[in-house]
């Protein structure tokens, strides 16, 4: 996080540790450690707008790949489509074919009976 110093008033900080019974160096001290524990831990204005332009950034990366991806599954499966239609149509033809044959076959077969 950024080293931001956060408004914190420590002479009334202090002032009032010291009404109520801090020695005045303790009560310094302790106010010492407040703007250290405060500026250390909390995030700023500053923190919080990268962290917002790292996560869009983020979510722009993964909607990108997501469309790539989706585009590469249509190709595979236009793919698998157009060859499932050209096996489809080998078959019928050759189912055609065989068909023709019998019933030629069986026209001469039925013409030598004749």
């Amino acid at each position: 996080m950024a080293q931001e110093a956060l408004p914190f008033d420590t002479h009334r900080f202090v002032q009032n540790l010291v009404a109520s019974g801090f020695t005045e160096k303790q009560a310094e001290a302790l106010a010492y450690e407040q703007i250290r524990l405060l500026n250390n831990n909390l995030a700023t204005k500053s923190d919080i707008e990268t962290l917002q332009l790292a996560t869009e950034s983020s979510i722009e990366a993964l909607r990108l790949a997501t469309k790539s991806d989706i585009e590469t599954l249509r190709l595979s499966t236009d793919a698998k489509i157009e060859g499932a239609k050209f096996e489809t149509l080998k078959w019928m033809i050759g189912a055609m074919v065989a068909q023709s044959t019998l019933i030629v076959g069986l026209t001469v077969a039925l013409i030598k009976l004749l």
